[in-house]
């Protein structure tokens, strides 16, 4: 049975409302998707960052003591 016999059958409230309420749950599954992977890629930044951080002051500090030694160069 096609679409158009299934509709024809109906109300045309029901109709609207059917449209309207398919809208409003495939707005919400597109809205929690993007959630999703926004805030996947916003942890996985914020670790790469914080771990650039720490390996920077780990570097600068293993210098800063390895040069006070005089013995690097």
């Amino acid at each position: 049975m096609s679409a158009k016999g299934t509709l024809a059958g109906l109300p045309t409230w029901v109709k609207w409302v059917g449209i309207i309420v398919v809208a409003l749950v495939l707005f919400r599954v597109v809205a929690w998707v993007l959630t999703a992977v926004l805030s996947l890629v916003f942890n996985v930044l914020l670790f790469v960052a914080v771990l650039a951080v720490v390996v920077f002051l780990a570097r600068k500090f293993l210098s800063s003591s390895s040069g006070s030694s005089g013995d690097r160069w």
